[in-house]
C-alpha cells in the first residue's frame, strides 16, 4: 500500500482506541473508497487487540428477529455514574432494521410516568412498526405496556436472565459503554444529555456497522462520498477531512473535492 494510507491506517488506530481490524477497514472503504481486508489492516497496525463478543444461542428468535427486523424496535435502560457519584439512567430506544438509535434520553427518576412520555417521543405517529421488545424491568410495567399498544405497537417481554434475547439493544448498550462512557464522566444530567446527543449523531450518521455491508444506520443525514475504481489509491483532486467527536474521543474520515 501507499505509504500515505499506511500512515492513515495507523493514524486512525491512534486516534480511535476502541476500533478494531473491521471497524477501521469499514472506515476506509465505506467513507474514502479504499477497500482493503481487515487481514490488510492487520499488517499495518500498531498493536494487536483481541475482542470477542457473545452470541445468541436460539434459532428460533433469530429467525423471528430476523424476518420482522424492520418492524422491530427494542428498548432498554443503562446506568450511569456522575462525577458526584449520582446514579442515572439512560432508556435507548432503537430500530432493529437500520440499528437507527430514534431516542435516547436521561433521568435521575426513571418512573413510568416517564417511561412512556419517552415511548411517545420515540415512536411516530405514522409509523410502521409492530413489535417492541423490552425486558421484565420493573420500570416497564402494565400501565407503560398498555400506553405502547396504543401506540399500535405489540409488546414483547423476554424472558428473564435471558439478556441475549434483547441482543441488539444490549449490544448498542454495549457500544455506548466502550466507546463514550468509559472514557467520559459526565458531570450531571444535563452534560451527560448532551454527550449522549453527540455519540447518537455520530452513531447514527457517521460510525461503519458491519452488520449492515458496512453501512451507516441513517446515511440519509451523511455527507460522505466515495468514488469507487480506485483500489487502493485515493481519487484525483481530493482530499481527507477530518472531524473529530466527542473531544476527539472518536474521528470521522471523509473526501472533500479540492476546487479546480
Amino acid at each position: 500500500m501507499p505509504k500515505n494510507l499506511r500512515q492513515l491506517i495507523a493514524e486512525m488506530v491512534w486516534d480511535n482506541p476502541t476500533w478494531g481490524q473491521a471497524r477501521v477497514a469499514d472506515e476506509l472503504a465505506l467513507k474514502l473508497g479504499v477497500y482493503v481486508s481487515p487481514r490488510t489492516v492487520r499488517a499495518y497496525w500498531p498493536q494487536e487487540p483481541s475482542r470477542s463478543g457473545p452470541r445468541a444461542n436460539s434459532y428460533r428468535w433469530k429467525t423471528f428477529i430476523r424476518n420482522h427486523a424492520k418492524s422491530l424496535l427494542a428498548c432498554d435502560f443503562l446506568v450511569a455514574v456522575s462525577a458526584r457519584f449520582q446514579l442515572l439512567y439512560v432508556l435507548v430506544v432503537m430500530e432493529i432494521g437500520t440499528r437507527r438509535v430514534l431516542h435516547c434520553n436521561v433521568t435521575a427518576h426513571p418512573t413510568a410516568t416517564w417511561t412512556t412520555q419517552q415511548m411517545r417521543e420515540a415512536i411516530p405517529g405514522d409509523h410502521s412498526y409492530r413489535f417492541l421488545i423490552h425486558d421484565r424491568d420493573g420500570i416497564f410495567s402494565a400501565e407503560v405496556d398498555k400506553q405502547i399498544n396504543a401506540l399500535g405497537l405489540r409488546v414483547l417481554r423476554t424472558p428473564a436472565h435471558a439478556p441475549q434475547s434483547n441482543a441488539y439493544c444490549e449490544r448498542l448498550i454495549g457500544t455506548i459503554r466502550r466507546d463514550c462512557l468509559d472514557y467520559l464522566i459526565p458531570l450531571n444530567e444535563r452534560h451527560l444529555r448532551h454527550l449522549l446527543h453527540e455519540f447518537v449523531e455520530h452513531y447514527n450518521r457517521g460510525r461503519p456497522h458491519s452488520a449492515l455491508g458496512p453501512g451507516i444506520p441513517d446515511p440519509a443525514g451523511s455527507v460522505f462520498f466515495h468514488p469507487k475504481g480506485y483500489g487502493h489509491s485515493l481519487p484525483p483532486n481530493t482530499r481527507i477531512h477530518k472531524e473529530s467527536v466527542l473531544g476527539g474521543l472518536h474521528h470521522e474520515y471523509r473526501l472533500e473535492r479540492i476546487a479546480a
